[in-house]
Order: structure tokens, then sequence, then C-alpha cells
């Protein structure tokens, strides 16, 4: 649907901003008064990540006039590959220090204002408060929830994006739009009407896990951010009751109809959103004394095992391509995946045959999801290691990579 500008605009530009936004100015549906909105725009940018890197970019470029960027993150070797804001000096640095630069160098007429905190239900509204738009990059479902929420909430648009390996998703959420030019208001379409009850815990891989080819983000992200400039100077038709999906192998764009969820009731609360998503306190696993061996545990074990004195099976429950990049000796290939579907637990019962079984992941979050359903399973001799392969990379086996 067509929506109204969501912004005023801002005074005349100056002579430096008329030549800077030439090439956009003259484009009949923005012109000079589009030019002004951007101005006059505070827009706020949640995550300084895969998708909030060309978003901030973009929008800065453009000449929003006001840029807000949320994260706690620092910058990590492994995120540059495609969180294109950041560069190689900026690896130990605090995203939003490190997107503010560079956004500064894109264009300093931009003001950003830095948000270096995680977003949660005691600071969210307080964040969001005072932004004429929100765009949400985030990668993972309760901060995804909260924001959605929050803008509902305060009656902000959300623009939402997200990536996994060579595909990925966009489109704009608003709880109560204003009225087109026909003076016609559509239905309010929020995060919850696209995702009503959240996935089960570790059944959608992270880009961690799964990985995401960079120039998806790219082309994400920059759809995201026309889209929100498209808000701002009321320009062409929005994406609201509409999610469009990229297929990067097969290079094409579908779009699927997004409706109200029935009687949807009104948000008019932040809750505990990790709970909520089932990664909280109180669900998933529960920490008991015995259920973690650390890294150099785990190392005396196995030396234990090398010598006749100790026997149990050492379970790696990450992918094929991870185990490329780093492992450890001595584990087995099960993927959680086969554990989630049940399909792996006939093969992994006979291969302990009554043993200790010890898993082992990236980081432990995975193999705690796989202990729990280990121990729903009757493995009731099992534990996993705490801080996977990462921890025993630190402190085990230094010279071996990471990711």
């Amino acid at each position: 649907m067509s929506l109204p500008p969501l912004v005023e605009p801002a005074a005349d530009l100056g002579p430096d901003e008329v030549r800077r936004y030439a090439r956009q100015v003259t484009l009949p549906a923005l012109g000079l008064t589009g030019q002004r909105r951007l101005a006059a725009a505070r827009v706020l940018v949640v995550g300084a990540g895969g998708l909030g890197s060309p978003v901030l970019l973009y929008l800065a470029a453009a000449g929003v006039g006001t840029i807000g960027v949320v994260d706690d993150d620092v910058v990590d070797p492994t995120n540059l590959h495609r969180q294109v804001v950041h560069g190689t000096g900026d690896v130990g640095r605090a995203k939003v220090d490190s997107a503010a630069d560079t956004v500064a160098a894109v264009n300093p007429l931009v003001t950003v204002v830095r948000h270096r905190e995680r977003l949660t239900s005691a600071n969210a509204l307080d964040v969001l408060r005072g932004y004429h738009l929100v765009i949400d990059g985030t990668d993972t479902f309760p901060t995804r929830y909260l924001v959605g929420d929050a803008c509902a909430i305060l009656g902000l648009p959300c623009v939402w994006g997200s990536v996994l390996r060579f595909d990925g998703q966009v489109s704009l959420f608003w709880a109560a739009p204003p009225p087109g030019p026909d003076g016609v208001a559509e239905p309010g379409v929020t995060y919850r009407d696209l995702f009503p009850e959240p996935p089960p815990p570790g059944s959608v891989p992270s880009c961690a896990e799964g990985g995401v080819l960079g120039a998806v983000c790219a082309v994400v992200g920059a759809t995201m951010a026309a889209e929100a400039l498209k808000l701002v100077t009321g320009t062409g038709r929005s994406l609201l009751g509409r999610l469009l999906v990229y297929e990067g192998l097969g290079a094409t764009w579908r779009e699927i109809r997004v409706r109200p969820a029935g009687e949807r009731p009104a948000v008019t609360e932040l809750v505990d959103y990790e709970a909520f998503c089932g990664v909280g306190p109180g669900r998933g696993v529960q920490a008991r004394p015995g259920d973690e061996v650390t890294a150099p545990e785990l190392a005396a074990l196995l030396a234990d095992r090398e010598r006749g004195a100790a026997d149990f099976v050492l379970v790696d429950v990450r992918e094929p391509w991870e185990r490329e990049i780093v492992a450890i000796p001595g584990a087995v290939p099960v993927p959680v995946g086969g554990i989630r579907s049940g399909e792996a637990l006939p093969g992994l019962a006979e291969l302990a045959a009554g043993r200790r079984v010890v898993l082992h992941c990236k980081s432990g979050g995975r193999s705690a999801e796989a202990l729990a359903l280990l121990r729903s399973a009757g493995f009731a001799d099992a534990v996993h290691l705490a801080g996977g392969v990462l921890a025993w990379v630190e402190d085990v086996d230094p010279g071996q990579d990471t990711y």
C-alpha cells in the first residue's frame, strides 16, 4: 500500500547539501522536499552487523539526518566478510564506534547516536522512543520479538530483514499504519503475524552454524534501506503486508502476503523474550553438577582413554564444514540435526553401547541442547564440553584455528 510521508521536511538545504544529493533530488518522486524529509528523519538501526552495515552506509549516503545505532558487541575477524561497515583495523573495537566512524567518513553531515548496549525489555522503549522509524537487522528470535513488540507499543514502523546461507527475507511491520492517500487505513501487521510462535530452540541455525554469503547481506540490507527511504519520503508502494523472499542461488525474488493473524491481542507490555523463545532461565537444559566438563578435564579424559584407563564416546555435534576448520582428536561426528530429528539416536545408542557420551560443539549451545535431547531419550550418562571447541583451542590446543 502507499503511505503518506513519515517525516515533515526540514528547513531548506544548503548549497553543499544540494550538490551532494543532486543525483537523488532529480528523482521526480523525491525532489528537494523529499531530501528535506530525509534530513529531518531520525532512524534507529538495531544491529551493526551483516544487515546493519549496508543499511547504515546507504542511509548515511542518502542524507538521513540522524541515525541511531544499537549494538553491544565488538568487531571480530569472522565478521569482516559480511559486515562491511567495519574494517580490519576495527577488530576489537565496539561496533557502534566503528560504524559511527565509517558513517562520518561517508557523510559528515549525518549525526550518529551511539547506543552501546544490549537491547532488553528494561531499556527498549526508552531507546526506541524519539525515532521515526526502526530497522531491525538482528539475528536472534528474542531480540526480533522484542523490537517488534516495542515498535507496536510505540506506534513505530519497523523494517525487518533476515539472512541465512544464500537466502534472505525483507518486510515492513506497523501495528497501526496511518491512512493512505485515499483516506483508508490498511490493517496493521506485526512481526507476530509472520511468526505467531517462536521456533523450537536450536531448530533454526545461526549464521555461525549455517553460514551466510556476505553479498546476500548486501542485497537484503540495501532493500531494507530502500524501504526506509521510501517510508520517510512517502515514495512508492510499501512492503506493509508483503514479505519478499530472496533466493540467492537461483537469483530470484518471490512475494508472500502477510495478513493479521486473526484476533491478535494488542501488545501492551514487554516480556522476558528469552524465556518466551525457550532460551532463558527455566527453559531448556538445567545446569546440574556433572553436566559439563571443562577443556582441561576433557584433555585428561582423552589421555586416560588413550592408555585404557577410561572409556567414553566423544561426539562432535557440529556441521562437517566446521570440523574441517578445527576438530578435537578422537571425536565422532553426529550433527545435532540428526539428534533433533531422532534419526541419529539408534546409531548413537549402538556406538555408545552403554558408555558415557561427551558432547561438544563450537561454544556449548548446541551441545547443551543435544545433551537435553539425549537425556530425554534415555542417555543417562552424558555430559557436554563447556565452551565447546573454542575453549579447547584456548585452554588445550592453541595451535589450532578458530572461526
